[in-house]
């Protein structure tokens, strides 16, 4: 036991929801149990290997000094192309961008140099569950938007979203598509909650980190490209990992007015000096090269979604709400009346299959369970004839 005092900063923390299932799983393993995880939101492609061949090339170049604090200027650019190309939004590479330690680290710093203390952040209910410890660190306080279940689909109204709004309101978090429901969000339902935004002088934090996959014709829209006063209100925030399979190099990027980057550029440099300048070359490489391989693995997932909704069909008190976009399909359990963690202990402890409780994401997603497919082939078959098993139970 340490005789340190420690900061009264951590009572507001709490372990992230995957963070505290894991303690679980390894309590259930350790007993001798197999146990097969449809929980984290990790693709297992490998990294496509023009991508890892530009790191290497940076390696033998001796590409390993100091970066760019703010980014190399050659990933910068990329990621201005990229965005122009993708997205239909221009920025300047030298003052609108930054590069950081993946979309984590950009939601902090983008957090920080946005918040005061006491400061309200609007976040959609359920939401990724790991965005709350970082508004508190930043002095913010969480203000919850309640989503609602429209005809399967995860919808959140301008109206409630208005009526959230206080004094204190500074910026809106929102995602899209949106983990973990799987909402893809309109150009019009963007538009009316830009129409929020702009009227009670919002800052817009968008998280686009899934864009690249979507389904049925949906397809990603970012809000910096709906007008030039989105725009100025709006920090674009993304990473490479979920798109080229590359969790593990950790890196991201950040886009928004020169005002709000430079404040960015001030909070990163005091904790960190950015990814790996080799990370860089083959950051920029993944996005001015051949998209062929981020279509092959949007195809995959469109197949391991098919799979998902299939496999648990027809259940009683279960149904699977069909994504339009990311790696994850919510089960709506709400008939069973069994809490939704209880649903997932359950399902650990009597059938050995790992989802995420839709409770941990806000009250909105009580009822709910987040299955990922981010895994396939015999983990996603196993996984999914156990957890149709036990929910069967229900």
């Amino acid at each position: 036991m340490t005789t340190m005092t420690l900061s009264s900063r951590l009572d507001a923390l709490r372990p992230t929801a995957v963070n505290s299932i894991l303690a679980e799983v390894r309590a259930v393993q350790a007993t001798g149990a197999t146990v097969v995880s449809l929980m984290r939101g990790e693709p297992d492609f490998r990294t496509p290997p023009h991508i890892a061949e530009a790191a290497a090339r940076a390696l033998t170049d001796g590409r390993t000094s100091y970066a760019d604090n703010r980014g190399e200027l050659r990933l910068r650019e990329a990621v201005v192309a990229k965005l122009l190309r993708d997205n239909a939004v221009t920025y300047d590479a030298g003052s609108e961008i930054l590069v950081t330690t993946g979309a984590t680290f950009g939601i902090y710093a983008a957090l920080t140099a946005l918040l005061n203390e006491g400061s309200e952040v609007l976040v959609p209910d359920p939401v990724y569950d790991a965005y709350q410890s970082p508004i508190m660190l930043a002095g913010g306080r969480i203000r919850r938007v309640r989503a609602s279940i429209v005809n399967g689909r995860f919808t959140l109204s301008a109206e409630a979203l208005a009526e959230a709004v206080t004094p204190a309101s500074r910026v809106l978090l929102l995602n899209t598509p949106w983990n973990p429901v799987g909402t893809v969000f309109s150009r019009e339902e963007l538009a009316t909650v830009a129409e929020v935004v702009v009227r009670h002088d919002l800052t817009l934090l968008s998280d686009e980190i899934y864009e690249a996959i979507t389904y049925d014709g949906h397809r990603h829209i970012s809000p910096a490209s709906l007008s030039p006063e989105v725009r100025k209100r709006c920090v674009v925030i993304n990473s490479l990992s979920k798109t080229y399979a590359m969790t593990g190099w950790r890196v991201g990027y950040c886009a928004a007015p020169a005002d709000v980057i430079n404040a960015m550029f001030l909070v990163l440099q005091q904790s960190s000096r950015g990814p790996s300048t080799f990370v860089q070359d083959a950051a920029a490489a993944a996005l001015a090269g051949d998209q062929a391989c981020v279509e092959q693995m949007r195809v995959e997932y469109a197949s391991r979604r098919e799979q998902v909704s299939a496999a648990l069909s027809g259940l009683p008190r279960a149904r699977p709400l069909r994504p339009e976009g990311g790696f994850f399909t919510m089960v709506d359990a709400r008939d069973s009346g069994v809490p939704s963690n209880d649903i997932r202990r359950r399902l650990l402890h009597d059938h050995q299959v790992v989802v995420a409780h839709g409770s941990a994401y806000g009250a909105g997603g009580e009822g709910t369970l987040r299955v990922s497919f981010a895994t396939g082939g015999t983990t996603l078959d196993e996984g999914l004839k156990r957890l149709r098993a036990g929910l069967a139970t229900l």
